[in-house]
């Protein structure tokens, strides 16, 4: 397995849930979850096997040996089975804050739904809080699925801001809300 440079541990852990450094074996998995959920991500396009190749091997690989990659992902398992993947994305070093990106796997229950956000939103806090020292971390959500926001307030997270009318999504244009999390170590 391949590992961070930037990070001293590279697998975190809680019950039957576990983040790995992001696996070339789950790209078209990964491909395959972005496309079905592309309404809800920042991306204009479908992928392809070829594009999602080319960022493997370009974007992705190069990400392992930076002292501050702007991104750091992980593959996240439930029973050691692939069920989604994430990480911290948008990293700035200098103020200590990263943004939270997470897709599941397309075809889960609601009740999946939330436990595997709030697992995955407990394993990244490790990586931000306890590996780097990171002050706070964010999400940046459309807001088309409202029912995300409960997991993030249920998990400690403020609705610290409501971007209105800021994104053009499923044909008309739509409010982007930010939950954030302050380190209060730091």
């Amino acid at each position: 397995m391949i590992k961070y440079k930037v990070l001293n541990k590279n697998i975190f852990s809680k019950g039957k849930f576990k983040i790995i450094p992001i696996q070339f074996e789950n790209r078209i998995d990964i491909m395959n979850w972005r496309n079905e959920q592309i309404h809800h991500l920042r991306q204009d396009k479908l992928l392809t096997i070829e594009n999602q190749n080319i960022y493997f091997n370009t974007i992705i690989k190069d990400l392992f040996d930076q002292d501050q990659p702007n991104q750091i992902l992980f593959s996240f398992l439930e029973n050691d089975n692939l069920v989604g993947y994430g990480g911290l994305v948008h990293i700035n070093w200098i103020d200590k804050n990263a943004e939270i990106s997470f897709v599941l796997k397309t075809n889960i229950t609601q009740k999946d739904f939330t436990n595997n956000w709030r697992n995955f939103l407990k394993l990244i806090e490790n990586v931000a809080f306890e590996e780097l020292n990171f002050k706070k971390i964010y999400t940046y959500a459309f807001d088309i699925r409202p029912q995300i926001y409960p997991i993030f307030e249920k998990s400690g997270y403020e609705r610290e801001a409501e971007l209105k009318n800021h994104c053009y999504v499923e044909n008309e244009f739509k409010s982007v809300v930010i939950h954030s999390k302050i380190n209060k170590k730091v």
